[in-house]
């Protein structure tokens, strides 16, 4: 099952997506592309990675961390797919992220390495920019780099975590304009998802809802306003987002 949630006259709704699909209400009526907004399929904490792969702390000529390297994202980062993300004014270096996003199904608590895939919900896309600009520690991503309204597309939906039955051999890939600009696979992360679900969970409760962005493989550029990103996990979904200039976010308002 694929889950969402659109905004549609002005009002948030549930829906679910077909195989054809089409976007369905909770009785069953198509909901024609071009009439909703999609929004954030996810409510919750979101966890985020830095420097979960291999390749990608080599890129930065980074040894590969002991442990996992987390960081807390606000709602306020987060938009739906085919949405606006803003770049911000004089700055030299913006990228994408593309991520694998493991959705929490039910309430763990000191969660067993072993247990842990029990609690995982779904999966779903993520983007997550990072201005590089304002980069003072890669290990710790401060509030400028990470945490600008609209930095963080996701979506468009959760798939069932029953329908990805192996979810470190995924494919993942970022293209700008249609361009291939970056591609990586799951099977390469430090930290898999069992062991992130248990670690979070002896650190706090995680809730049905909270989100762990699980990290993004080598291979960045930089975007620019005008530019159409899409990120792909193969097997779970495809999120597209346009950059836009700071100024015609503002104006926007």
């Amino acid at each position: 099952m694929k889950r969402a949630k659109i905004l549609l006259n002005e009002e948030t709704v549930n829906v679910t997506i077909n195989e054809a699909n089409q976007v369905l209400t909770e009785t069953g009526s198509v909901v024609e592309e071009g009439t909703f907004t999609w929004l954030p399929p996810c409510e919750g904490k979101a966890f985020v990675l830095a420097i979960n792969y291999a390749d990608h702390a080599a890129e930065l000529s980074f040894k590969a961390p002991d442990e996992p390297l987390v960081f807390l994202k606000s709602s306020n980062t987060l938009i739906g797919h085919d949405q606006k993300t803003y770049q911000p004014d004089n700055i030299d270096y913006m990228h994408y992220e593309c991520e694998l996003v493991v959705v929490i199904g039910k309430e763990a608590k000191n969660v067993s390495l072993e247990n842990a895939m029990d609690y995982v919900g779904g999966y779903t896309v993520g983007n997550d920019y990072a201005i590089r600009d304002y980069l003072e520690n890669y290990y710790r991503p401060n509030l400028r780099v990470k945490s600008r309204d609209t930095c963080t597309p996701i979506g468009p939906y959760i798939i069932d975590a029953s329908e990805v039955p192996d979810p470190h051999n995924l494919t993942i890939r970022t293209y700008i304009n249609g361009e291939l600009k970056q591609e990586g696979s799951t099977k390469d992360l430090i930290f898999n998802v069992p062991y992130l679900v248990s670690y979070l969970s002896n650190i706090m409760t995680l809730t049905p809802g909270d989100m762990i962005f699980t990290g993004t493989p080598e291979g960045l550029a930089h975007v620019y306003p005008g530019d159409e990103v899409i990120t792909e996990v193969e097997g779970v979904g495809v999120l597209k987002n346009t950059i836009i200039s700071e100024t015609d976010y503002l104006s926007s308002l």
